[in-house]
């Protein structure tokens, strides 16, 4: 679904840059999707981080997740495809891995999890076929390569920092997108105030990218991100060509090669080895199985909102929740 979504970000952008800046197209991303987060946390009766700390990290993430290269995006696609931007985005799961064994949170990583990634990118290589292309490499090829990287750097970030801290993801990713709009608000005055005419399919364009393929595309991302970590989210990239490239086949009449199909099974069967590889996830405590079972976020404590119940828990306590786990 992630892959889908966030596949289909590259069309929408193109349509959009018909009639708006690259400005106006990042603003209003940021705002549409903020606000149909905050009314989905909101109506399920969440709320807002709240902490000096916690927002501090939110922005951080915002610029490296959000405002950075959403503007990346809309100024690289002024130049450059809608499906090559999807096919150089596809580099954010190196850019992951990389960082990943920095920092160190891809500590022995199994040969056949490298072997899916560098496979995924011979795939992702085979769709691009940079060796048939003549010329230097373009800005805007170089913005959306930097908006990728800089996605992974945000992933990081998220995961290390935001992600299990027991803060719902559907209020972090509300509060971030509400942060990438005030960092975005800021460059306003580099092409966002100039007048513009928006049509029947502008509009459909915004408002889709907005709601959907940011709002609801963010969310999965978070998801994803508390459930596997930051590489694995960063994986779905891989599977971005795929999608741009069908919908350029399918709704732009673009031409689908046999190289170009040879190349999807390419990524696909990396991506297969890459969840092969991943380690099988620790039994959880029982609190989160039966949180798990009710059918809520499964990388959330039970007690996610308060920190007081989080700790100091009394045996009594502990033996019913493991009586319950049981009979669960």
């Amino acid at each position: 679904m992630l892959a889908l979504l966030w596949g289909s970000t590259f069309l929408w952008i193109e349509l959009a840059l018909d009639a708006l800046t690259p400005v106006q197209v990042t603003i209003s991303r940021c705002v549409l999707g903020s606000a149909a987060l905050l009314v989905a946390c909101l109506g399920s009766g969440r709320r807002l981080p709240r902490g000096g700390a916690v927002w501090g990290h939110i922005v951080v993430a915002a610029f490296f997740c959000n405002a950075l290269p959403f503007a990346m995006f809309s100024i690289g696609q002024r130049t450059i495809d809608s499906g090559v931007a999807g096919v150089l985005n596809a580099t954010t799961p190196l850019w992951s891995m990389l960082i990943g064994i920095v920092i160190g949170s891809e500590r022995g990583l199994r040969p056949v999890r490298l072997g899916g990634l560098l496979l995924g990118f011979a795939g992702v290589a085979l769709i691009f076929a940079p060796w048939q292309t003549t010329g230097p490499v373009g800005w805007g090829a170089l913005a959306i390569v930097a908006a990728a990287a800089s996605y992974a750097v945000g992933f990081a970030y998220m995961g290390r920092n935001l992600v299990g801290k027991g803060i719902p993801t559907i209020s972090l990713s509300a509060a971030q997108l509400i942060a990438a709009t005030g960092l975005t608000a800021s460059t306003l005055p580099a092409g966002g105030l100039t007048s513009i005419e928006i049509g029947p399919k502008t509009l459909i364009a915004v408002v889709f990218l907005g709601v959907v393929a940011t709002g609801f595309t963010f969310h999965l991302t978070y998801r994803i991100i508390a459930a596997e970590g930051a590489t694995s989210a960063a994986t779905v990239g891989y599977l971005l060509p795929v999608v741009s490239v069908a919908l350029g086949a399918i709704v732009l009449d673009e031409v689908l090669s046999f190289r170009i199909a040879i190349g999807m099974v390419v990524v696909l069967v990396g991506v297969g080895l890459i969840r092969l590889g991943k380690p099988r996830p620790s039994m959880p405590a029982p609190e989160d199985c039966g949180f798990a079972a009710r059918g809520s976020q499964p990388t959330i404590a039970a007690a996610s909102d308060s920190p007081a119940r989080s700790h100091g828990v009394s045996r009594a306590h502990n033996t019913r929740s493991h009586v319950k786990a049981a009979k669960l």
